[in-house]
């Protein structure tokens, strides 16, 4: 098979294009034909520093992936060949990922893909919404009434966190940059707040009556993680995808804080069916009309990596930049 590699990290021109062995099924496993796969900053960061899961980098990077079964493993019963699937399944930890014809996946960290998306679609989502559903689902609990506030919103994890919290039943407060202000209306917050302009406190007045809110989820964090922490009322909830610095706020507002790092079932080889069951209910709400993703204009086939990297690196990108074969 035709497989995009990398022998070193480097530039985006560290790509190259190489015949390799077809993997084949082994227990437990599927050996999916690639359809799509999209760019997060787990990919170009593995491509370009040197990260703790470094010292076991894979040859084919890329973890989501959209395809269809081409060969199931003993002890498969979930899925058949002909199957079109989905799912975050490999790229990191030695595990090859989805720039290539055919790719081997756990069968626990897959789902059936969405029928009302295309292949290109379908692959835009594992990362992102199992990021966003493990944040407001599995650790903030986000319900029905809940003041949540959303940062990024029209970034990869912010757009579907913004549709998942509206499902769930919560007011929603969304920050954006005014770069994007057509795109975040029509995401479905009921309130969008430009960052640039508008003060935390004046936000929170605004929207909370003062009090802060009963759920914030930073998808931006670094620097922005104070504000979070501002925003938040009294005894909230705060999660972010990124490490923070300073734990002070969080005590002092007896804050609980969850980090979100979709990555380790992936990384420790622990809890993959999390990520099937959390894909499946995706698909559901997807078919139902209540998630859509948001793509970017680009039109990238895999074997054009490299350029996809630099779309994204370039920030010029609106929405998922999504590759195909």
């Amino acid at each position: 098979m035709k497989a995009m590699i990398i022998k070193e990290i480097g530039p985006s021109d560290v790509f190259q294009r190489v015949e390799k062995v077809k993997p084949t099924a082994k227990p437990g496993h599927m050996v999916v034909e690639v359809k799509a796969t999209s760019v997060n900053p787990i990919d170009t960061m593995l491509r370009s520093v040197e990260l703790p899961w470094s010292t076991n980098l894979p040859e084919i990077l890329h973890g989501d992936v959209a395809g269809i079964v081409h060969e199931v493993g003993e002890g498969v019963t979930s899925f058949n060949v002909g199957d079109e699937v989905y799912g975050m399944a490999g790229g990191i930890n030695g595990v090859d990922g989805a720039l290539a014809e055919f790719m081997l996946v756990d069968a626990l960290l897959m789902a059936h893909k969405p029928r009302t998306l295309t292949m290109k679609q379908a692959a835009a989502l594992p990362l992102v919404a199992i990021t966003a559903y493990e944040a407001l689902v599995d650790k903030m609990h986000v319900q029905s009434g809940d003041k949540v506030l959303i940062h990024g919103a029209t970034g990869g994890v912010g757009h579907i966190a913004i549709q998942l919290a509206k499902i769930l039943g919560a007011s929603v407060t969304a920050t954006y940059s005014p770069a994007n202000q057509v795109l975040a209306k029509t995401l479905g917050a009921d309130n969008l707040v430009d960052y640039k302009t508008t003060s935390v406190s004046d936000y929170v007045q605004a929207y909370t009556e003062g009090t802060g809110f009963d759920k914030v989820f930073d998808t931006v964090a670094g620097d922005n993680i104070e504000k979070s922490f501002q925003a938040a009322k009294f005894y909230g909830h705060v999660a972010t995808i990124l490490p923070i610095a300073d734990p002070l706020q969080i005590a002092l507002k007896s804050l609980s804080f969850h980090s979100v790092l979709m990555l380790i079932p992936l990384c420790h080889g622990i809890n993959h069916a999390s990520h099937g069951r959390i894909l499946t209910e995706i698909a559901t709400l997807v078919d139902a009309g209540k998630i859509t993703p948001i793509i970017d204009e680009s039109n990238f086939s895999i074997w054009q990596v490299a350029k996809a990297h630099d779309r994204f690196s370039s920030g010029k990108a609106v929405g998922k930049i999504t590759l195909t074969v």
